[in-house]
């Protein structure tokens, strides 16, 4: 058993949990190295007290999942099959106090693990796997690296089919066939490409508008590699900008630059948050500032801790986040400039090395 099934035994045997049912896939794959999407299909990792862990997969993963898997009893279930009865078989009598994902398990199919498993009480472990998930082992943040190496070079190559007259929607195709094209598995998220007047939606939609000069051009696109994500926004002039986009510009980066300045473990997420907004209030600009300092990131790309003014969390090494203060002005523009962040010993890593300073494309 890894350190990770240990850590979960001791939580286990502190809490008075007798069985573990997790059916999130990105945490099946936190725990065991077996990455899947199952659809519609159940997936498992099952660990009883005093036991090894074992997996319940569909079928059509079987192999996938005994070349990837660290747990040595791999199950499986046919599409005519019920998961739930194969686990009964398995698990014998009466499981005690049940733990698995409350957010994870549907009320449908609790009501199945009702009807077929034997429990006395049920307990949420999504926090247990939450809190361990926060602090990044070695091997992590070089997965997470790697992540942030591809999606930087998706914005270099895509960056290349910025003129005027391409449309949003034909960038963020370029953005996804370059993901794809670089080896990375896959976006993050939907990838955003907004220019104009559209960059003041902060989750604005791409679409048909053309790029046009004394533009501002947003992207907010990121990668999954190996199972961790990246996550990076950078803002870019088409020509030349008006006086008002370019001071925005330059105060949305102060703000990015002294929230990074500020990090380093002990002080809480939410000086972080209050060290970027301070810079954005001083120069008037406070009311367009309308989201949070940013989030965690890993196997989620929006993952605990959330980074904001009343977070009392406790930064500490291995916390890897996002840092991207925004002002988004309605019917002029918006600026967003986001790094990802590694803490350290004795500060911040920043992970994200693409260039900040205004660039004219």
């Amino acid at each position: 058993m890894n350190n990770k099934w240990t850590a979960l035994e001791r939580k286990m045997r502190d809490s008075g949990v007798n069985t573990l049912l997790i059916t999130d896939p990105k945490h099946v794959y936190y725990l065991t190295g077996f990455l899947s999407n199952p659809h519609e299909r159940f997936l498992g990792a099952v660990l009883q007290a005093g036991s090894e862990p074992f997996l319940v997969v569909p079928a059509l993963d079987e192999e996938a999942a005994r070349k990837a898997a660290n747990v040595t009893e791999i199950l499986t279930h046919g599409d005519t099959d019920d998961p739930y009865a194969i686990l009964k078989q398995r698990l014998g009598g009466s499981l005690g106090t049940l733990g698995f994902e409350k957010e994870q398990v549907s009320v449908a199919n609790f009501e199945r693990m009702q009807e077929k498993l034997s429990f006395s009480e049920s307990v949420d472990i999504g926090p247990w796997l939450r809190d361990m998930r926060v602090r990044k082992s070695p091997e992590e943040v070089g997965k997470i690296k790697h992540a942030v190496d591809l999606i930087e070079q998706v914005l270099s190559e895509s960056l290349k089919k910025v003129k005027e007259g391409v449309t949003e929607n034909e960038l963020v195709a370029e953005v996804e066939y370059q993901i794809r094209k670089l080896g990375a598995d896959g976006p993050s998220f939907d990838s955003m490409v907004l220019s104009g007047e559209k960059t003041a939606l902060p989750h604005g939609v791409p679409g048909d508008r053309q790029i046009r000069r004394g533009d501002l051009l947003m992207f907010d696109i990121g990668v999954y590699a190996d199972g961790y994500a990246s996550d990076i926004t950078r803002t870019f002039a088409v020509g030349e900008l008006s006086e008002e986009l370019v001071r925005i510009y330059e105060t949305v980066l102060a703000a990015n630059e002294a929230a990074i300045a500020a990090i380093r473990p002990g002080v809480t997420f939410a000086s972080i948050d209050r060290a970027a907004r301070e810079v954005i209030e001083a120069a008037g600009y406070g009311p367009y500032f309308i989201h949070r300092l940013g989030h965690g990131l890993g196997i989620d790309v929006h993952e605990f801790p959330s980074v904001h003014g009343e977070n009392d969390f406790l930064l500490a090494e291995g916390h890897v986040f996002t840092v991207e203060p925004g002002i988004y002005v309605p019917g002029v523009g918006g600026v967003r400039i986001e790094d990802d962040v590694l803490v350290t010993a004795t500060g911040v890593e920043v992970l994200t090395s693409y260039p900040k300073q205004l660039t004219h494309i």
